[in-house]
């Protein structure tokens, strides 16, 4: 397994629509594998989108233990949210843009179809940070990233600036 580079913001990498997966096979798995290290190597880190490490693919990793015990591990690979319930304002960050935070409008609750590594279809209902986990990753597929929910004079800044 490799520790893959994080794309930071604002490259163009951040801002793509990512490509459904339609093959299911040793190179996915390795894919996933390589976001799994990629994810736990940074400490703290709750989840991953592949367009993070510049695979413009819809595949996530989420483990909101952020540890590698892998307890609370899961892959998401094609995940639609299906439904979500009343919001309210979490504290968010970003392996892509660093020592940024933001208070974001999230879901308490999610459910997310979605398939495994074997392309087997599956919905997983979510609620707190496991939810706001697999909002978040599902944005970074959909090319936006945690500043575009948030509406600030800091938050303008930062996207002008290119430096977040």
């Amino acid at each position: 397994m490799t520790v893959l580079k994080i794309v930071l913001y604002p490259d163009k990498a951040l801002r793509t629509v990512c490509a459904p997966v339609e093959t299911f096979d040793a190179e996915l798995k390795s894919i996933v594998n390589d976001m799994i290290e990629t994810m736990y190597f940074y400490k703290g880190t709750v989840g991953l989108a592949a367009p993070q490490v510049n695979i413009l693919k819809r595949i996530v990793t989420i483990d909101i233990n952020a540890k590698s015990s892998q307890d609370k591990l899961f892959v998401l690979i094609n995940p639609e949210i299906i439904s979500i319930s009343k919001k309210k304002y979490v504290r968010e960050g970003c392996l892509s843009i660093p020592e940024y935070l933001a208070d974001i409008k999230r879901g308490k609750k999610v459910t997310v179809r979605a398939q495994n590594i074997d392309g087997n279809f599956f919905e997983l209902s979510a609620s707190e940070l496991e939810a706001v986990a697999i909002q978040h990753e599902v944005d970074h597929l959909d090319g936006i990233v945690f500043i575009d929910r948030i509406d600030s004079l800091k938050t303008g800044l930062i996207r002008r600036s290119g430096q977040a």
